[in-house]
């Protein structure tokens, strides 16, 4: 079976230039993929620098990826009458200001406040990857495309940030993230332009149905459960006596991995069925979290962590992409990833909530996982109906 459009009932673009294309949705997609990667070594310096509570920085982290959701949530109703371009360039500069600012400051109320600029810019520009996707011929595969770069950038960041943090402090890691947004706003620019006119008005707002509501259920569970965790994975690490420099060792291999296992799923998603590799995608991610935060050495933590690293990387556009196969697929991909914020930031707070009661964080794996494996439940309707109707 093969994917040729970029939602139901829309007649795909011609295809796009491939090289600019992936050079501007590789950056827009590490541009807003900075905080879900790289704060939690924000979170462990500043713990270290101020004393902040665990139970803080899950509110503290929770705001970024709540206005992260809200900005997206905000945009996807306009998604059909906005430009990828204009959105990413407003994004780039409101997460620049936001990390810049947030360098100066020690206050918590001005972290926080900085957090929620992050989270904005962050969703503008996560807005703005699922609209210029959304108008190519074959989303889920740029999508795809789209992580493999991420990755690849990210496994050289994961070793200079925490190396930034220990000679810096804080206070280094806010500058170089700005300083990165700063690169990867320009490369984004690259973006597919224009608004869209692939969807008719009628398709644009027309009600998300029930295979919709099943998509949007399957990522709030999928990331509630596989990402509570992420905000202390490093602290978590660290609690088995892995310092943050091995750790971001640990994480440049994950990302590597992740980088080849995204680029050759591009290769061929558009000819694979919906159903069975979503959901043993989601198995693996969900046998990984109860891995994370219950084994006690560095090596068993270090292949755990890789492996659902590169499960969760294969998942998310395994199931992103039963949102574009929907009537107005681009609208809807831009909820489901508001979706996946909105939870993420929901987890956070409960992972810190459990992490703060218990007095560790062990707890916080297993359960993620068991809620992570119910996204199989819900989504498994849509996928199977999907694979029917193109057999």
């Amino acid at each position: 079976m093969e994917e040729t459009h970029g939602s139901t009932g829309s007649t795909a673009r011609d295809s796009p230039p491939f090289v600019p294309t992936l050079i501007g949705i590789g950056a827009a997609t590490a541009a807003a993929h900075i905080g879900n990667n790289f704060t939690t070594y924000l979170v462990g310096g500043l713990m270290d620098r101020f004393g902040f509570t665990p139970f803080a920085m899950g509110a503290w982290n929770m705001a970024e990826t709540l206005s992260y959701a809200a900005a997206m949530f905000l945009v996807a109703p306009r998604a059909r009458h906005l430009d990828a371009r204009v959105l990413a360039m407003l994004a780039s500069v409101v997460v620049i200001a936001a990390q810049a600012g947030s360098a100066l400051t020690g206050a918590y109320s001005l972290l926080f406040a900085g957090r929620i600029g992050t989270g904005l810019g962050f969703g503008l520009m996560n807005s703005a990857l699922n609209l210029a996707a959304g108008r190519t011929g074959n989303p889920a595969r740029w999508i795809s495309l789209g992580i493999a770069v991420q990755t690849l950038l990210y496994s050289g960041i994961a070793i200079v940030v925490p190396q930034i943090g220990r000679d810096h402090g804080a206070f280094g890691m806010f500058l170089g993230l700005a300083g990165i947004s700063v690169l990867f706003g320009l490369c984004a620019l690259l973006l597919p332009g224009g608004k869209g006119d692939l969807e008719s008005s009628a398709q644009a707002s027309a009600p998300i149905g029930v295979d919709g509501a099943r998509v949007l259920a399957a990522m709030a569970l999928f990331a509630f459960g596989s990402l509570a965790i992420w905000p202390f994975i490093e602290r978590t690490a660290h609690a088995i006596g892995i310092p943050a420099t091995e750790f971001g060792l640990y994480q440049s291999v994950a990302v590597l991995l992740s980088a080849v296992g995204n680029a050759g799923l591009a290769m061929v998603i558009g000819r694979l069925p919906r159903a069975w590799p979503l959901a043993a995608a989601l198995g693996v991610c969900a046998l990984m979290c109860g891995l994370l935060t219950t084994v006690g050495s560095a090596t068993a933590f270090g292949a755990a962590f890789i492996v659902f690293m590169v499960s969760w990387f294969l998942t998310y556009p395994l199931l992103i992409r039963l949102a574009y196969a929907q009537p107005g697929g681009e609208r809807l991909a831009v909820m489901t990833s508001g979706t996946w914020l909105l939870s993420q930031s929901l987890g956070s707070l409960a992972a810190g909530a459990m992490a703060q009661g218990f007095g560790a964080y062990t707890l916080i794996g297993p359960v993620g996982g068991v809620v992570c494996a119910l996204a199989i439940v819900a989504a498994m309707p849509v996928a199977r109906r999907l694979d029917r109707g193109a057999a």
